[in-house]
């Protein structure tokens, strides 16, 4: 049963966005920014919306009294795309960070530049922090949220986190309180594969982390309350769910 639903879930799942894309898209490049946001959060309500009714995967989110009012720095554990499109309803006009191969996909590729998408090239090093900043100061400045996966990739449920110097050099730069956010959809939504396994994924938005750190401090604050919920995160899904990571994910 649970193969059958992730296949149907997947293929609605995709063919929602292909389809939301090819109808709404043109409401997006040539409307307002505000027709745009309500096209985006539309779409990502109908995806949580399919996960839980067809593929048999709540998605449950707690925390957001800590996300100040106006411009801060979302900085999220990362190991399925869940954690891009189930988080958009909840923010106001979230930036997000990510790698410029994607704004190279006809349509999708327009779509989120249209709507103030930060892309980084990673394969230019210290290039793409510095075109990643020039980015994120014009969405503070404009009363915008970033959010940045301080990993830089999906991270598999159990495997050692990497975070990289990128999200310090972001803080430190746009001066921001940064919200770190811990997660377990990795459990329900692995990588490389289509299986969708039923339960509930757990999001939270942790306590802020203020301006004015140093790199270390920051760096350990930061990495110690994302990984410490996370697990505990885990836990929990275990014993609800009866979720493990895989043995395999446990090694980068």
């Amino acid at each position: 049963m649970t193969i059958i639903r992730s296949l149907v879930f997947n293929v609605l799942f995709y063919a929602n966005l292909i389809v939301q894309m090819i109808v709404f898209g043109p409401f997006m490049l040539l409307g307002s920014e505000a027709t745009g946001w309500r096209i985006v959060k539309n779409w990502a309500r109908s995806s949580v919306w399919l996960l839980e009714h067809v593929g048999g995967v709540r998605s449950h989110i707690t925390g957001l009294d800590h996300v100040p009012p106006g411009p801060s720095i979302i900085a999220a554990k990362h190991q399925s795309f869940w954690d891009v499109f189930a988080i958009i309803p909840g923010l106001d006009r979230p930036t997000f960070i990510l790698k410029k191969e994607l704004m190279g996909i006809p349509l999708f590729g327009w779509l989120t530049a249209r709507m103030g998408m930060i892309p980084v090239d990673r394969s230019q090093r210290g290039g793409a922090v510095a075109s990643m900043i020039e980015g994120a100061r014009k969405a503070i400045a404009e009363g915008r949220q970033i959010v940045i996966f301080p990993e830089g990739t999906r991270t598999a449920p159990g495997a050692v986190a990497d975070y990289r110097q990128g999200v310090f050099r972001l803080y430190d730069d746009v001066k921001v309180p940064v919200v770190p956010m811990a997660l377990n959809s990795g459990l329900y939504w692995p990588r490389r594969t289509f299986v969708r396994r039923p339960g509930t994924i757990r999001a939270e938005y942790l306590p802020v982390i203020e301006p004015g750190m140093n790199r270390g401090d920051f760096l350990s604050h930061l990495r110690d309350s994302i990984e410490t919920r996370s697990t505990d995160l885990m836990a929990e899904a275990y014993a609800r769910d009866g979720h493990l990571p895989a043995p395999q994910a446990r090694g980068r």
